[in-house]
């Protein structure tokens, strides 16, 4: 599909998912090579958002490794809050572990350092950001982000397991506000 609606308003196709799995793949490799003969990490994946990618990531780990899922929400409509919101808490022991938190998308930075904070507070060995999408435009953070899959402008996109007030998600693309 070149174009999609979702609720009042089209996005055009901005990114195939042909183009989203190379990229996935390139994150992969990156981590393949970083974690190679370490200690088993535990991939953090933020949801809804990052569904997809941390599936289609894990397939493509080569070493034993955890996965575990919190959920944290800064957006209404098409934009961020500002406020992060800690819906599904995490749960799982990293003292001592090496975490990879695992994001869709890092624009702001808000989400990412709220759980960043988190994790360290428990006590984690190491903590790596691997994102997909990447918007040096808007990012205010702090952080290091040590794997991007893509670089993008600060525009608004759905799909590949980003919404819209809800939809979009499922699509396998990833489509920019038109």
């Amino acid at each position: 599909m070149k174009t999609v609606k979702l609720w009042d308003k089209t996005f055009a196709l901005s990114y195939s998912n042909e183009a989203i799995q190379k990229d996935v793949e390139k994150v992969a490799e990156s981590i393949n090579s970083d974690f190679s003969g370490e200690e088993q990490p535990i991939f953090l994946s933020v949801l809804n958002g990052s569904f997809m990618f941390t599936a289609d990531l894990l397939k493509r780990i080569n070493f034993p490794c955890e996965v575990s899922f919190v959920k944290l929400a800064s957006y209404q409509g098409t934009s961020s809050t500002g406020d992060v919101n800690q819906l599904i808490g995490l749960t799982e022991n990293l003292e001592g572990k090496h975490v990879i938190i695992v994001e869709d998308i890092v624009d702001t930075g808000h989400t990412l350092t709220k759980l960043y904070k988190l994790v360290q507070e428990h006590r984690a060995a190491s903590v790596r950001i691997a994102t997909l999408l990447y918007k040096p435009e808007s990012y205010h953070g702090q952080i290091k982000i040590d794997y991007i899959g893509k670089t993008i402008p600060n525009d608004f996109i759905v799909g590949y397991g980003l919404d819209y007030d809800g939809l979009g998600r499922n699509l396998a693309d990833i489509y920019t506000l038109a």
